[in-house]
């Protein structure tokens, strides 16, 4: 049972909650934990759900997660990835909502090699896209698993005799991980 500061400290709602129960499973141990927070499908009153609710909550919880981790000592053997499906519409839509926008998103990597207090890549001065090359699916995926201390170059040889790689064409962000450049 956690003590009351702690739960208000999560937050009193289901993804203060959750946060703070996968908080807990890695501090028993537990390898690898997933915690959701859905409704960011915006594509009606955006800027209401997203000031009311889903940021705050999202705020209040992982700055928890994060800061209790660190508490602990565990901050830096745990890797953690924050990420959406998918960027939104640099325009609003009628719906005062944004639609979904494959040119650019965010997400957000804390822990273990990750190099603290770091804004990666940007976009252009409307959001329509990257500000310059770009970072891909496969390069966050990679710097991921570089981060858990997976190779993502990694080959293996599937049952059928042809090699697999973990990470295709990805590779680790530059200047993301401090022990990797």
């Amino acid at each position: 049972l956690e003590p009351e500061r702690e739960v208000d400290r999560f937050g009193r709602h289901e993804f203060g909650q959750s946060a703070m129960l996968a908080t807990r499973l890695i501090e028993a141990g537990v390898r690898f934990v997933t915690v959701l927070l859905e409704g960011w499908d915006t594509h009606q009153d955006n800027f209401n759900t997203l000031g009311r609710e889903l940021l705050p909550n999202f705020d209040q919880s992982f700055a928890a997660m994060l800061d209790r981790l660190d508490e602990r000592g565990l901050l830096a053997s745990t890797s953690i990835l924050v990420t959406g499906e998918f960027g939104r519409t640099p325009k609003v839509n009628g719906n005062a909502g944004r639609d979904h926008w494959a040119q650019a998103m965010c997400a957000l990597m804390a822990g273990g090699d990750v190099r603290p207090g770091q804004v990666i890549g940007g976009t252009t001065a409307k959001a329509e896209g990257p500000d310059g090359e770009g970072f891909t699916p496969d390069d966050l995926a990679a710097s991921f698993l570089s981060n858990i201390g997976i190779d993502p170059s990694k080959e293996s040889e599937a049952n059928v005799g042809r090699p697999i790689t973990v990470i295709r064409d990805g590779a680790v962000i530059p200047g993301l991980l401090s022990s990797k450049t």
